[in-house]
């Protein structure tokens, strides 16, 4: 969610103030609405702070003596007081001596802020919990600012990445980390501290994860870790390969598109750097033996949003696939029903950032239950990755946009082979069919481009139906899912009110709400159920709704119920989710585009939703 930058170098030096606001432009797609910035001159920590995009915050520093050798700076996605500039982001104690910016939730702020009033006479500015921190700091403080933060951390309950400065202790900046993300990145006299890489790229490719109640101390010339026992950790930076390029539009008018055509590379890359030469898999060294899958009586996929829809796909081909009965379930709901998970059981978590709070602790607790944690991520190095006994990742490369498109479909490609890998292992399905699933999905890179080739057809309809208030997506089996994502795509980036379900379930309540006003995208992509989704597109129309159709190059046959039918090249039932997913991201863009829609940054969302 929101976004955290520090930077420390020597104090005859400047800079910071056009690094740390560069830095959090770099951190925009994880959603904010107001924004701040804190530097160090003439004794003390000098705070401004603005609501609204980062170039309000820009004017307010347009001022070349405002400058400085050292700063933190950061974006606010309002959680705990509206959007405003006294709830925005640097907050200070009162004689100002410490300054800090908080990414989380406090749970127990109230108790806090109430025996900070009580007890010390604080008077508070602000309406956040996150104000409480930098009070108790000061609070605490006794002459070691590191005592003191620690002091600190342990009377707070909640998730955080929280850094803080001091002016009594000007070199240093001091990061404390529990459930939420952060980074430290080595530069050459000087040394940052973000809570995502992108923030550090321009400047370092050299990053140390920080990993979970672990403190970082942030000098010119050294980064300490700290342990949760708090004593020194030796860690290796991780080398950065992709560079700051990666993260621009490329010529695109916006992520979201420059990242849709991104998938026929994306795809290419998590498949082929699995397979060996002569196709068998090789999930990144991953062991797991036939009596280890055999062993497994359950398999759980839990995830939140596009990971969840990504999940249900991955559901349909491991049951298929390994014979093994899987459960999707979303992390939010996961974690409070106590499911009957043990030693037999393999958890998958799905997680683009891998920082998802709520899937982080829903693998916790199965791990706490002893399942074994396989994990599927875009993100090298990130919480879910370090607290799984295996992991696949995406390989998709950064991900800018909040609307997700390219993880999903690599997503995809991770389930097929775990599903692959499992069936052939285990022996449930047999070498024909694995070598004819292997050459499909060596097919689809380019029958993606296919797709992105026929866009302005997808345009084309997005242009004449932009203005719809209430758009409905259908499909069965695979196409079930997908519409599911294709609806979330529409929703979360143009603000319509769309809605997918199980075609199926029409008669049972939603087909009351079809009429001449309503925009029916109904997908019949799987042979064996084309047929009976007719039926259900003839439902439809009956009520008048208009039917925008998706099917399978050759299916004509559908043009005779449709109003219009948009065709993707032909494939397997199986793996058509890694196709029909497509058009539906177009459509989404291209709605949103007419509508004038903020795309990358839609509103009240954030591309890694780290708090409940």
């Amino acid at each position: 969610m929101c976004g955290i930058v520090g930077y420390v170098a020597g104090a005859d030096t400047s800079g910071a103030k056009d690094i740390i606001i560069n830095g959090l432009r770099r951190l925009e797609y994880r959603g904010y609405d107001s924004s701040g910035i804190a530097l160090y001159k003439d004794g003390k920590f000098e705070t401004r702070k603005s609501v609204g995009g980062l170039e309000n915050l820009e004017k307010l520093v347009d001022d070349p003596e405002f400058d400085s050798y050292m700063g933190i700076g950061h974006t606010r996605w309002a959680t705990h007081g509206v959007p405003s500039n006294a709830n925005a982001h640097p907050h200070s104690n009162e004689d100002e001596t410490v300054t800090i910016i908080h990414n989380g939730i406090i749970e127990n702020y109230l108790e806090l802020r109430e025996m900070l009033a009580e007890k010390h006479g604080v008077k508070f500015k602000s309406e956040t919990d996150s104000e409480v921190i930098a009070h108790l700091i000061g609070v605490n403080y006794e002459g070691d600012f590191l005592q003191a933060v620690h002091k600190t951390v342990d009377m707070m309950r909640g998730a955080y990445a929280l850094v803080t400065v001091c002016a009594h202790e000007p070199d240093k900046i001091i990061g404390v980390r529990k459930d939420a993300p952060m980074i430290a990145g080595i530069g050459k006299g000087c040394n940052f501290i973000a809570s995502d890489i992108p923030a550090l790229l321009e400047h370092s490719k050299e990053v140390l994860i920080v990993e979970n109640n672990e403190t970082i101390i942030v000098t010119k010339d050294d980064i300490q870790i700290l342990g949760a026992d708090r004593k020194p950790v030796t860690r290796e930076p991780l080398h950065i390969t992709w560079d700051v390029d990666a993260a621009e539009k490329g010529g695109y008018d916006h992520f979201m598109l420059k990242e849709i055509h991104e998938q026929p590379e994306g795809i290419k890359d998590t498949l082929m750097k699995r397979l060996k030469d002569d196709d068998t898999i090789n999930l990144d060294g991953i062991e797991m033996t036939k009596e280890d899958i055999e062993g497994f009586n359950k398999v759980y996929i839990v995830a939140c949003g596009t990971a969840y829809h990504a999940g249900l796909v991955g559901k349909a081909a491991i049951e298929k696939m390994a014979r093994i009965p899987v459960e999707v379930d979303v992390a939010s709901e996961f974690r409070y029903r106590d499911p009957f998970v043990d030693d037999k059981t393999l958890f998958i978590a799905i997680s683009q950032s891998g920082e998802t709070l709520d899937t982080l602790a829903a693998l916790r607790e199965a791990k706490n239950k002893g399942a074994r944690i396989l994990s599927v991520v875009n993100v090298v190095g990130s919480s879910v990755a370090r607290e799984s006994d295996d992991v696949v990742y995406t390989w998709a490369g950064p991900e800018i946009a909040v609307a997700s498109t390219k993880a999903y479909t690599t997503q995809l490609v991770c389930m097929y082979l775990i599903a692959l890998f499992m069936g052939k292992v285990k022996g449930s399905i047999d070498d024909k069919y694995y070598k004819e699933i292997i050459a499909e999905l060596k097919t689809i890179p380019g029958k993606v481009s296919e797709i992105l080739n026929r866009e302005g057809i997808i345009k084309d309809a997005a242009e004449r139906f932009f203005n719809k208030n209430d758009i409905f997506f259908i499909g069965r089996g695979p196409d079930s899912g997908v519409s599911l994502e294709g609806s979330l795509k529409l929703k979360e980036i143009s603000y319509i009110n769309s809605f997918a379900i199980a075609a199926g379930e029409l008669k049972h309540g939603t087909i009351a709400l079809m009429d001449e006003k309503t925009l029916v995208i109904a997908l019949d992509t799987q042979d064996f159920l084309f047929e009976k989704m007719l039926s259900n597109i003839k439902e439809v129309k009956a009520r008048d709704a208009y039917v925008i159709a998706l099917a399978k190059d050759g299916h004509t046959d559908i043009e005779r119920e449709a109003d219009e039918v948009i065709y993707i090249p032909e494939c397997r039932d199986e793996l058509t989710p890694l196709l029909s997913v497509v058009p539906l991201q177009i459509f989404a863009y291209y709605v949103a585009k007419c509508r004038g829609c903020n795309i990358d940054k839609p509103k009240n969302l954030a591309k890694s939703v780290t708090v409940e």
